[in-house]
């Protein structure tokens, strides 16, 4: 192996490979795609893929001495995330472990969608191939059958994963995991529709996320990219408007609920004198 490639082989010499075969197969019906690690080759030692040297998100963003990410990266992996899940929905493939542990970034930290043990579809919504993954409870979405798993539900564990993105912390903090009863407290907050309140321009995203008003993956990464594409004109704005009124000038522009919210979270990012 070179350095560009690591090995993904089974936990015990000798043991089960049954789940790396679903995940070879999975990766090679998704394809290649920028934000999804890429398969390069398999033997009877098991898979080799791309290697991603920044390691996986959380770890990046909660226990490494790494600068302080700014929102524009922030959205940038939020919207990297929603590209690569389209992707292999459009290939009928569901993931069904969307975390952060599951994303991977490389040298320039671009994201990549990893670890692929999840289920392909026919046509009709069959499971052809099931890996066996399932969401972890902070990551769950509630419904009758457990082991259901779809576009819908994959769409609520990416809303999660860019509430986890955007503020560094999964959600219900207040909960600590360990503690009696936690696990059952965090799903029937879940359950109830008891989700996190933030007042940012992505909430409405993630809550359409929760509440499952989304239709495609595809939808939800062009709301972010609304967002993200928002962001950079609003900085150019105000690098821009200098004597000028520059709140106003943004207030104007935002038409809608979603803009005011930007507007009310970029004042605060920024700090500026003329958001005041």
């Amino acid at each position: 192996m070179d350095e560009s490639t690591i090995l993904k082989y089974a936990l015990r010499p000798g043991g089960d490979t049954s789940r790396l075969e679903i995940e070879r197969e999975l990766l090679g019906i998704v394809g290649e795609h920028p934000h999804i690690i890429k398969l390069k080759s398999s033997s009877n030692l098991g898979i080799y893929l791309e290697r991603a040297v920044n390691g996986n998100l959380y770890t990046y963003l909660t226990e490494s001495n790494h600068p302080v990410i700014n929102i524009q990266q922030r959205l940038r992996w939020c919207r990297e995330l929603a590209s690569a899940v389209a992707h292999i929905h459009s290939k009928r493939v569901i993931h069904c472990d969307i975390q952060p542990t599951n994303i991977l970034l490389d040298q320039t930290l671009n994201l990549k969608l990893a670890d692929f043990q999840g289920n392909y579809l026919s046509e009709d919504g069959q499971v052809i191939l099931e890996g066996g993954s399932a969401e972890p409870c902070r990551f769950f979405c509630p419904r009758a059958d457990i082991f259901e798993a779809n576009v819908k539900t994959d769409i609520f564990v990416l809303g999660c994963t860019v509430y986890f993105i955007m503020t560094g912390h999964c959600v219900f903090p207040d909960i600590i995991d360990g503690e009696e009863g936690w696990a059952d407290k965090v799903r029937g907050r879940f359950e109830c529709g008891q989700f996190p309140e933030d007042s940012f321009a992505w909430s409405g995203i993630i809550l359409k996320c929760w509440k499952q008003q989304y239709d495609s993956t595809t939808m939800v990464r062009q709301d972010l990219e609304v967002v993200e594409d928002s962001l950079v004109n609003h900085e150019e704005w105000l690098r821009n408007s200098r004597g000028i009124n520059s709140r106003s000038l943004l207030l104007r522009d935002s038409r809608h609920k979603e803009g005011r919210l930007f507007l009310h979270y970029l004042c605060s990012l920024l700090g500026r004198r003329e958001c005041k």
